[in-house]
């Protein structure tokens, strides 16, 4: 299955933006009804996080949601094998600024899961030599090519089985960490602070890399725009952080988050049981 599907996305690339857009939120119409646990989990992050909503208003989202995340699981195709030229124009950077203004100092971009976080990186990566970690897949052809896509332009990915460390000391010789922190990875090294006024599991691990390391926190949030394209937005860094509790930190990043999901509430990932973990005594949701 693996093959069927990378070799379609192999073929896609060749197709105008636009084009493979549609065809992208075609099939994430399709996949909606075809995933139904997935589809269970949206509906559940939707109805915790937006219980004023009425049922029609989650479900419209939810489908969204579902449109949005194919799509750009469509479009790795073109940020994996498509020429570097396109991929530049595929993503404009905005404000920029703020991490060449740290050049040569320790950096974490803290990239929230939005639809387009694999574009940011990529565009990033072709300007900045970056680091960031990610997770093997099971499938060992699915991981090489990812792995190998994700790489292309020069970022180096540390394995979270590996562990942290090693990203780490490649962020302190000058490449910006591309941090991803904000799905529940379970109890350990983790807070409850609210996320939509829900306790979430919420690592702690921003302010304990900007601590250990003296790094400025450069949030950078991905936008997909409607027809083809992303915008990378990159915000001005963090002042007093971390504040020396790890609690306020975590609910000051959630809250960040908050703010730019009320902004595109279809393209964050909600097919992630981001409330798996539960507080002591509290029942499981999904």
């Amino acid at each position: 299955m693996s093959r069927i599907v990378l070799g379609l996305m192999w073929l896609l690339r060749f197709l105008p933006s636009p084009a493979i857009a549609r065809i992208g939120s075609g099939m994430g119409a399709l996949m909606f009804w075809l995933i139904p646990e997935r589809r269970k989990v949206t509906r559940i992050n939707l109805a915790k996080c937006f219980p004023s909503m009425s049922d029609a208003e989650r479900e419209r989202l939810a489908r969204a949601h579902f449109r949005i995340f194919v799509r750009a699981f469509v479009e790795r195709g073109v940020l994996w094998w498509a020429p570097a030229e396109r991929v530049r124009n595929l993503v404009n950077l905005e404000e920029v600024e703020h991490l060449r203004a740290l050049a040569g100092k320790p950096v974490i971009v803290f990239a929230p899961h939005f639809a387009g976080i694999d574009a940011g990186g990529m565009r990033l990566s072709q300007d900045f030599q970056m680091v960031s970690m990610y997770s093997r897949q099971k499938d060992r052809r699915f991981d090489r090519i990812l792995y190998e896509g994700r790489t292309r332009f020069g970022i180096r990915l540390v394995s979270r089985q590996d562990g942290i460390r090693k990203a780490l000391r490649i962020m302190q010789a000058g490449a910006p960490f591309y941090y991803l922190p904000d799905l529940d990875f379970g109890p350990r090294s983790s807070v409850f602070v609210p996320f939509f006024g829900v306790p979430a599991a919420t690592v702690t691990g921003l302010s304990y890399i900007a601590r250990i390391t003296g790094a400025s926190v450069v949030p950078c949030v991905t936008r997909m725009l409607p027809g083809g394209g992303y915008v990378a937005r990159l915000y001005r860094p963090w002042s007093d952080f971390p504040s020396g509790d790890d609690a306020a930190d975590a609910r000051r990043m959630n809250a960040f988050i908050e703010e730019r999901v009320l902004e595109m509430p279809e393209q964050y990932h909600w097919l992630h049981k981001r409330f798996k973990t539960r507080p002591p005594g509290e029942p499981r949701f999904y």
